[in-house]
């Protein structure tokens, strides 16, 4: 298999917090242990360097507590990083994470400031295509956007929103976006190898669903609900020959092994309390 995500950069889990609770996973009342984030935070760093990635390690941004959850800084491909444009809540890291980009080498390109865009959570590169997550935390008007910056083909998708008890989609009260469990496309789908790809059907709206499954040029691995939604199963990275994933997701963990893939399945639990996991907390440089 061809190999992706061969260079990471990692931010710290030093200030990480779950008191501005700003997806549907995070829960003010649930306390957090940062030593024990931190913890988990270097083993998934010592798992990416076993896989054969290259870890650049930044510092956190300060006082910011999903600061950890790197990949939403921005997308990059190419030497070029179009950044992100982050919930209220997240708008501190923004300019930490352009400084941090450029002191790299690579060109920064910003969107409108009233175009959302959550950078790599929500934005997959996979071969000719860029599958781009929609009505949560990345505006339609970013996808024509990010067409015009990667020329690749965008496959705009949309993930289930969360429902109340009456079966009424959610608006998250911190951020005032609609909220889902699926928030960022990287919940619901992988990459694993430019042709092929994890994903979570139920995840998916019934017209996203259809047009994942008319690409018949990408082979699909298919993930339940639960492996989904409670293993973070699609939150992995893959170098097309290694991934480093979810100990909860065994049906996917062995469907990759299947496929002569190493599997690499760090323990972690506190940072989840952020409602984000194993990718959230690397941004793919090369």
């Amino acid at each position: 298999m061809q190999r992706i995500n061969s260079k990471v950069l990692m931010s710290g889990a030093e200030y990480f917090d779950d008191k501005d609770a700003i997806n549907a996973y995070m829960d003010n009342r649930v306390p957090v242990d940062v030593q024990k984030a931190v913890a988990e935070h270097t083993k998934i760093a010592d798992c990416f360097k076993e896989a054969g990635i290259e870890v650049i390690k930044v510092g956190a941004p300060s006082g910011c507590q999903d600061g950890v959850y790197a990949a939403n800084w921005a997308l990059v491909l190419g030497g070029k990083a179009v950044m992100a444009n982050l919930p209220n809540k997240r708008k501190a890291e923004e300019i930490n994470a352009e400084d941090t980009l450029k002191s790299l080498g690579l060109s920064t390109v910003r969107l409108p400031e009233n175009v959302y865009f959550s950078g790599q959570g929500d934005a997959l590169p996979c071969d000719k295509y860029l599958f781009v997550g929609t009505g949560y935390r990345t505006s339609p008007e970013a996808h024509p956007l990010l067409t015009k910056e990667f020329e690749l083909k965008v496959v705009s998708l949309q993930t289930v929103p969360q429902l109340d008890s009456n079966g009424q989609p959610v608006t998250n009260p911190v951020t005032g976006l609609a909220d889902s469990f699926f928030y960022d496309l990287d919940l619901a789908m992988a990459v694993i190898s430019p042709r092929l790809i994890a994903w979570c059907p139920e995840a998916f709206v019934p017209e996203s669903q259809s047009k994942i499954r008319s690409l018949h040029d990408i082979e699909k691995i298919e993930v339940s609900l639960d492996e989904a939604k409670n293993g973070f199963g699609c939150n992995l990275v893959s170098t097309g020959k290694a991934v480093v994933m979810s100990n909860h997701a065994p049906n996917l963990k062995k469907a990759l092994q299947i496929r002569g893939l190493e599997v690499y399945t760090p323990e972690v639990t506190e940072l989840l309390k952020g409602g984000g996991f194993i990718r959230c907390t690397s941004l793919t440089i090369a």
